[in-house]
């Protein structure tokens, strides 16, 4: 197999891709058996099993175990992605199993089914087409915690190594070295020809805390002064 590009268990802050979708097929796969034959025990089961790999780590998780020990081995490793915006999905996917389990065995079931059904149905959707519910409710309320212009209004210029006679306008691109997407952002910008400046997020986390950066790839574009003009991602 190629070499990994990012530890399973230690590069925890970026994920194979690969990864989620296979723990939402195998989630979202019990989940409808369970609501299928009534097994509420089996949602139960599911939700106990997120709070450990949430709690302890990916050498916890199972589905996380079948993927990296037997899948990525077989087939290599995928794109890399931020590994935050699954891992708040594994915890909306937790709290409404516990939920659905709880309606269940308080002798609500056609409420419990009907939320076992939404898990499902979101998990093998996510499976399938890639399209993560959680994940996009992760990414849409980072807008309103990460940079933007009506919540950071400025970036310092001398943070990310700018004097103040540089470009009228310049792109900050907060960035990860294993994450797949912010190496497409930069191929894009390099492309582009656009005046650019990279920020490692690993390596300079200080100013991922002081700009309240969520998620990465996250690009900007500020002015000589330092004000920000545009949100480019997410």
């Amino acid at each position: 197999m190629k070499e990994r590009a990012a530890h399973p268990y230690r590069d925890t802050d970026v994920i194979d891709s690969r990864a989620p979708r296979t723990n939402q097929a195998v989630v979202g796969t019990l989940a409808l058996v369970a609501v299928l034959t009534g097994q509420a025990w089996l949602l139960g089961l599911l939700a106990l099993q997120l709070a450990i790999g949430l709690t302890l780590g990916r050498r916890w998780c199972l589905p996380c175990l079948l993927y990296f020990e037997v899948m990525q081995p077989w087939f290599g490793e995928g794109p890399l992605e931020d590994a935050r915006p699954p891992r708040f999905a594994n915890m909306l996917g937790f709290a409404f199993l516990s939920s659905a389990t709880a309606l269940y065995y308080a002798g609500a079931e056609v409420a419990g089914t009907v939320l076992g059904l939404l898990v499902a149905a979101l998990a093998l959707t996510a499976a399938t087409a890639g399209l993560c519910m959680g994940c996009e409710v992760y990414r849409f309320t980072a807008r309103f915690r990460g940079v933007a212009a009506r919540h950071v209004p400025r970036i310092d210029p001398e943070d990310v190594g700018l004097s103040s006679n540089g470009a009228a306008s310049t792109i900050v691109h907060f960035t990860h070295p294993l994450c797949s997407e912010c190496r497409d952002w930069e191929d894009r910008l390099d492309r582009e020809r656009r005046p650019h400046v990279v920020v490692d997020v690993k390596s300079r986390p200080e100013l991922a805390h002081k700009y309240g950066i969520a998620v990465v790839p996250t690009v900007v574009a500020i002015s000589r002064d330092g004000r920000v003009l545009e949100r480019l991602a997410p």
